[in-house]
């Protein structure tokens, strides 16, 4: 089968959970090699990678792939994409993917897609589009396929085995150093799981009614074990950390459980969730749009309807 190239997501030498759904989604379309791009790939992390179907893991294993923007990793990555003749590159959809695929596409004269939450055998990327409103199927015409996929669009299934390591020199232009990064501020994190990441999202909007409000939203997204959300509106009033919003110009979230709660669903928020695979809403306004989005919904004040459910999962759980 032909080999396709998965670009690792690490922070910290671990393995991000994004790189296993793209190595179970690149074991459906080809061989998955593995690569990555930078210090820390210990014998650990490289297991981890084996469990998930890579054969092969390409180690780039340089400080200048961290000590510098993204341009070393996209140089690596394409000198190896050339080298390795593989029949598609899959990326994760984050910022810094979505940019190492844009420099590897115009270095090799390759079509690119973005955003995608499937893939075929053929290549053939779903993605949704124009705010959310449009689904349609988009398939590269010329040079190696670069697709880079969205968080939780796959679930991640185990096939164990044993990544064989394979180690790649640098080689990074002087060009590709222009940029050095001169520090790094650690993100302050709780005991919720990254929002980009998590498989249940609980989010509040306009309706909680203030900071304050939250507090019913996180705790039963503690309940859930679950990230905390939040819509434009809520973000832009001071009532929640920007680092958080749900939307077109927030964060795009793809879980497998969406619980919206006192969110109108405005096209902005609605472009940021509704690939989501269950999406339930609570709203006191039965025209919300967002019930057109809905597999569960209702009607009623979240301050009477979230205790309770956060309630009742208490009792299951005990």
């Amino acid at each position: 089968m032909s080999e396709i190239l998965v670009l690792v997501e690490h922070a910290d030498g671990q393995v991000k959970k994004v790189t296993f759904e793209l190595l179970t989604l690149a074991r459906a379309l080809g061989t998955p090699s593995a690569v990555w791009l930078g210090i820390g790939a210990s014998d650990a992390a490289l297991a981890s990678l084996g469990e998930y179907g890579a054969e092969k893991v390409y180690v780039v294993d340089s400080a200048d792939m961290d000590d510098f923007l993204v341009a070393p990793k996209a140089e690596a990555l394409a000198r190896l994409m050339a080298d390795s003749s593989a029949a598609a590159v899959l990326l994760p959809s984050t910022a810094e993917g979505k940019e190492i695929a844009g420099r590897v596409a115009v270095k090799a004269g390759s079509g690119i897609i973005t955003d995608a939450v499937g893939v075929a055998a053929d290549f053939t990327a779903t993605q949704s589009v124009f705010g959310g409103s449009t689904v349609v199927t988009s398939r590269v015409s010329n040079g190696t396929p670069l697709i880079t996929v969205r968080p939780n669009s796959t679930a991640p299934v185990p096939s164990p085995g044993a990544a064989a390591r394979v180690d790649v020199a640098a080689d990074i232009s002087d060009a590709a150093k222009s940029a050095r990064v001169v520090g790094r501020t650690v993100a302050s994190k709780g005991g919720r799981p990254d929002l980009s990441e998590a498989a249940i999202v609980v989010s509040g909007g306009r309706g909680v009614g203030g900071a304050e409000g939250f507090g019913v939203v996180e705790a039963l997204a503690d309940s859930l074990g679950a990230a905390v959300g939040a819509s434009r509106a809520a973000t832009d009033a001071g009532w929640y950390p920007h680092q958080y919003q749900v939307g077109q110009t927030g964060k795009t979230v793809s879980p497998q459980l969406y619980i919206a709660n006192g969110i109108s669903g405005a096209i902005q928020h609605r472009a940021g969730m509704q690939t989501s695979k269950t999406i339930v809403v609570v709203n006191k306004d039965p025209e919300a749009p967002i019930f057109e989005l809905a597999d569960f919904g209702v009607v009623g004040d979240l301050f009477a309807v979230v205790p309770q459910l956060t309630e009742e999962i208490a009792k299951r759980k005990a």
